[in-house]
């Protein structure tokens, strides 16, 4: 526990890298476990902040929102947590097969609701201050950055549930995994080139563009009240529970076939 509390330290008094600082804060927002609301406002406003000091570097050197937004996530994709299937197992109570699949999708779609009220509140609340209203870009930056990271993570802790398994290095699974989220579809186990490809032009155009349809989901969220709120967390749970809709549909094709799940009344006591 002291570690985290050093590098919080280091993070305030302005020492640490920012571009790490988001690797850093991301990988705390998508672990799993609950993290208490004011906490996890606290982690989207330093998230924020991080990002607003990048962005305006990138408009310096004159790169596009959609470039830089594709690089910060590129930069930050191997460091999201992907569980194996056996932790998967023992973080949810024992689940497998298709049952375990619909737990990772709901727990995913409370995070990425959660993370689209916040980012939705703070947007309503900087709507009605004028002079703060700058501001609020970063923050649905922020937000668009952790829902795509939670996004990645479940596709590619789904792909452990239904046994397609992606070889390559970390960093390479990392970027194949990203690709397949900005494709909205799963990896094919079977093509040698599905990770060579995933560093391709192509993919890092898909990841652009995928990036900036939810930026411009996440903007929509920009209006008075609780309005953005209700708006942000909505959006955000109907698009996690349709890719993870549309991702389990593929992997059911793509890789070994899951157990049948025994009736209630067979079960193992």
């Amino acid at each position: 526990m002291a570690e985290p509390e050093k590098d919080d330290r280091q993070v305030d008094d302005g020492s640490a890298d920012p571009e790490k600082e988001v690797g850093e804060l991301v990988v705390r927002l998508t672990q799993p476990g609950e993290l208490e609301p004011a906490e996890r406002r606290r982690l989207l406003g330093r998230l924020a902040k991080s990002l607003a000091t990048g962005a305006k570097k990138a408009r310096a050197s004159g790169a596009g929102r959609g470039r830089w937004l594709a690089e910060v996530f590129l930069s930050i994709a191997p460091r999201i947590p992907i569980r194996d299937l056996h932790t998967l197992s023992e973080h949810h109570h024992g689940l497998t097969g298709e049952e375990l699949a619909d737990d990772l999708v709901r727990t995913a779609q409370k995070a990425t609701m959660t993370v689209g009220a916040i980012g939705g509140a703070l947007a309503a609340a900087q709507f009605a201050a004028p002079p703060l209203l700058l501001s609020a870009p970063a923050q649905l930056v922020a937000e668009t950055i952790v829902v795509a990271a939670i996004e990645v993570k479940l596709l590619a802790e789904l792909h452990e549930v239904y046994g397609v398994r992606v070889q390559g290095t970390g960093t390479q699974r990392a970027f194949a995994f990203t690709s397949a989220w900005a494709k909205q579809r799963g990896i094919d186990p079977l093509a040698p080139a599905s990770v060579s490809l995933a560093l391709g032009a192509a993919s890092k155009a898909a990841l652009r563009n995928r990036l900036m349809r939810t930026l411009g989901r996440h903007l929509t969220t920009f209006g008075p009240f609780l309005t953005g709120a209700v708006a942000g967390g909505a959006l955000n749970r109907g698009a996690t529970g349709k890719l993870g809709k549309a991702i389990r549909a593929d992997l059911r094709l793509k890789g070994p076939s899951l157990p049948p799940q025994a009736p209630p009344d067979e079960l193992t006591p």
